[in-house]
């Protein structure tokens, strides 16, 4: 199985009035660049068969361009467990069924990190997970040894293809 994990992109700081923080939208300027941030990462994440993402407004603004970008024309399912503070357990429960599969799934912090750590066997994920970082993963199907990172792309930093240390 292929996972990519996808921080949303940079939200407006500002809550819309008489709404929550569910509500916050990309900065224009995100909504700018994070089509140019993901071209050049398609051609290495590939057809998703599903993408899941956040109900929060960013993460399906982010998971829309992102969608765009790859030319994904399949189910965008908004599910509970992308939720910031979603715990790795219910993410894996998604995946339970799609051994096999390439699945994106678009989130916050610090669920993704989070979850990139727990996939790929460490304490901690050893990068930072800015908004609009990618990190791919690929995860044998029995889940029962680490994941093996594809490459981690933070926006405006080089592609990182090497082994992870982890911080100690």
């Amino acid at each position: 199985m292929r996972v990519f994990l996808v921080r949303h992109g940079d939200a407006d700081a500002d809550i819309p009035e008489g709404l929550e923080d569910e509500a916050r939208a990309l900065t224009s300027r995100a909504r700018l660049a994070l089509p140019g941030h993901f071209a050049p990462l398609a051609a290495r994440i590939g057809m998703p068969n599903l993408l899941f993402m956040s109900p929060l407004v960013r993460a399906v603004q982010t998971a829309t361009l992102l969608a765009q970008a790859l030319q994904y024309e399949g189910p965008m399912r908004a599910n509970r467990t992308l939720f910031p503070d979603g715990p790795v357990g219910a993410i894996e429960g998604l995946l339970a069924d799609r051994l096999g599969e390439t699945i994106v799934l678009v989130g916050h912090q610090p669920s993704m990190g989070s979850t990139a750590a727990h996939f790929l066997g460490l304490g901690s994920f050893p990068k930072p997970v800015q908004p609009g970082t990618v990190i791919g993963i690929e995860r044998p199907d029995d889940n029962l040894a680490a994941g093996k990172l594809i490459f981690y792309a933070a926006p405006g930093q080089p592609i990182f293809e090497g082994p992870l240390v982890e911080n100690t």
